[in-house]
């Protein structure tokens, strides 16, 4: 290549500024010399929006999100409640649930034994299960680490109804007489033991002196209703309880009047059903016991020394009528020292509340089918002996009571 002159090297030169000058702005001279460029702002960036089709698609992953998180919540409040992956129970503990508990309290109390995990998720399936009112008191064995479901399977469960016997009581036993009849029935414990005293009657909150040692005279006749085997414990418990209903249905108005305490009122109660074989005598027996009393007789009642002998099917001897014992009211004026047997009800009505009559004495009356004759006078009541005799010597001497 042919070497270039210097004009021509200056025009390449001033060819090759030009080229530059269109890119990067050259210094500009005015009277004070050069001055640098001043460079401009930028102005500021506006943000794009996003595209729609990427917003759509981040609000679609939340919510997808939110839902996998509730669904995992479902399923786990699900399994927590109804446990369908439980495994077994293990270990022993006693439970006693008090009467009255609510279902929460007895939640609460199966959480703290560890039997269950959670009171609330039990609390809950009960109310799920309509069983909240239905768990029964009681004492229960149970496991550790039980089911929701198979912990109300068995509070709520009624026991197999336990075998019930009757027993029936009649009026005017003693407690020996029952004691044997117990015996006899092979039923286990000491009946006169258990008689003794009870927390559940004290004798003297009924006028008994302190001397009184047996529950005679409170132990109510009537029908009960007792598992078996028999307790008797359970028995004395009914009776006691029974005679406590029974005689504060009773007025006492008019033994009070005469100045008898109702333990005294049951003493009398015990003669007459003693010495009453029917409803109409009663009132007229018990009339009889409150005239010798205010004329200071001898009351003279048989049954009373048949009771401190033990005698109740053969005639009464001479030494037994004769006898010093404070039972024998031939002898003692005034009641004995406590009731003579269990009397019922019928017979405590008619002790508090006689019939208003002048009778001081009585006799079987002959094919009377147990009721007697009332006399007034001793004149009268030796007639009436009178003819109790003939009828008696005209069976052969038995008892011409029923004909």
């Amino acid at each position: 290549m042919p070497e270039r002159s210097a004009e021509e090297r200056e025009a390449a030169r001033r060819q090759r500024e030009a080229r530059r000058g269109a890119d990067v702005p050259r210094a500009r001279l005015d009277g004070n010399g050069p001055r640098p460029p001043t460079r401009q702002p930028r102005p500021p960036r506006v943000p794009r929006a996003p595209r729609p089709q990427q917003r759509h698609s981040r609000a679609g992953r939340v919510a997808g999100l939110l839902a996998l998180l509730l669904a995992a919540a479902v399923i786990w409040f699900l399994v927590e409640l109804f446990q369908p992956f439980h495994g077994s129970s293990h270990g022993n503990i006693t439970v006693t649930i008090p009467a009255h508990t609510s279902s929460g309290k007895v939640g609460d109390l199966l959480e703290r034994d560890g039997v269950i995990s959670s009171s609330f998720f039990f609390e809950l399936r009960a109310t799920l299960a309509g069983q909240r009112g239905a768990i029964r008191p009681g004492t229960y064995h149970l496991h550790l680490g039980m089911s929701y479901g198979s912990v109300l399977g068995i509070l709520t469960t009624p026991p197999p109804a336990a075998k019930v016997t009757e027993l029936t009581v009649t009026e005017g036993r003693t407690r020996h007489q029952i004691d044997a009849l117990l015996r006899e029935q092979g039923v286990a414990g000491s009946y006169l033991a258990a008689t003794r005293h009870s927390p559940q009657l004290n004798p003297r909150a009924y006028g008994a002196p302190r001397s009184v040692n047996s529950l005679e005279g409170f132990l109510f006749p009537s029908t009960y209703q007792l598992v078996e085997p028999i307790s008797i414990s359970a028995l004395v418990a009914d009776q006691l309880s029974t005679f406590r209903r029974e005689f504060a249905t009773v007025g006492l108005g008019y033994a009070r009047s005469k100045h008898l305490t109702p333990y005294e009122v049951l003493i009398v109660a015990s003669m007459v059903e003693a010495e009453a074989q029917t409803a109409g005598d009663r009132p007229l027996v018990a009339s009889v016991i409150y005239n010798r009393l205010a004329a200071g007789m001898p009351l003279q009642i048989d049954a009373t020394t048949r009771y401190a002998t033990g005698n109740y099917t053969r005639p009464l001897t001479v030494s037994q009528l004769n006898s010093p014992s404070p039972y024998n009211t031939r002898i003692h004026k005034g009641l004995p020292p406590t009731p003579i047997d269990n009397p019922g009800l019928a017979s405590i009505t008619a002790a508090a509340d006689p019939a208003r009559t002048s009778f001081l004495y009585f006799v079987v009356k002959p094919c009377g089918n147990g009721e007697h004759a009332f006399a007034s006078t001793y004149a009268q009541f030796l007639a009436y002996v009178q003819q109790y005799q003939v009828a008696r010597n005209s069976r052969g001497g038995r008892s011409p009571s029923h004909c």
